[in-house]
């Protein structure tokens, strides 16, 4: 079949065509639908791929994504290492919770806390132990004082506190001078602090748990 023979075609007489003739028109019939369906399904298709790429998966949706797979990977790799780190804490906990004394072993380290004091030349005016405030893992128990002494005295005492085989912290700290005056009448160097001395003691097994902070439905 020739070029002249497709531009002859009375398309009013389909049915009187020769076979081969039916079979380029019912080709070229096929090609053009899935033509057509390929434009007018597939264009709307693309588009809102791009549209989508454009908006929910632009730049700044690829960036977020890029730095949370970054971020996910870096602890994977240095898992081993959060994990040594883990344990190292583990094991300053413990160190910690045996430093702390039992409730029997309380009496001694208040007498502790005192001698120290004395023993840097302070003089007590004020040494009072508070209320214990339990937690998960240790009580804690503040302690009012107020010592009379030298600035040097003072920080002498501090730093003993600090070195103690049990736990003892300092807090509220309040250093006022003393208005006095010596055996000559010259103005004193004595000062008073009044400060929180905190110290730590571990839990029995008879202790009462700490109170719930949850509130009853």
């Amino acid at each position: 079949m020739t070029l002249d023979d497709l531009r002859n075609i009375d398309f009013n007489n389909i049915g009187d065509l020769p076979l081969p003739v039916k079979g380029v028109l019912l080709l070229g019939i096929l090609l053009g639908t899935l033509l057509a369906g390929g434009w007018f399904v597939w264009k709307p298709m693309l588009d809102d791929l791009q549209a989508a790429e454009d908006t929910e998966w632009g730049p700044d949706k690829q960036s977020g994504l890029r730095k949370e797979f970054e971020n996910k990977a870096g602890i994977a790799n240095n898992l081993p290492q959060y994990q040594a780190q883990l344990k190292e804490a583990e094991l300053k906990s413990n160190i910690l919770l045996k430093q702390l004394p039992d409730k029997s072993q309380m009496d001694g380290l208040l007498t502790d806390i005192n001698q120290a004091g004395i023993g840097r030349g302070l003089e007590f005016e004020l040494f009072r132990p508070g209320a214990e405030k339990p937690s998960a893992l240790y009580a804690e128990m503040p302690i009012t004082i107020r010592v009379l002494g030298t600035y040097h005295d003072l920080g002498a005492f501090a730093s003993d506190l600090g070195q103690m085989s049990r736990i003892v912290t300092l807090g509220q700290i309040a250093i006022t001078p003393v208005a006095a005056k010596d055996a000559k009448g010259n103005a004193s160097s004595i000062l008073a602090m009044d400060a929180i001395a905190t110290t730590y003691r571990a839990l029995d097994k008879g202790d009462a748990p700490p109170p719930s902070n949850k509130r009853p439905h």
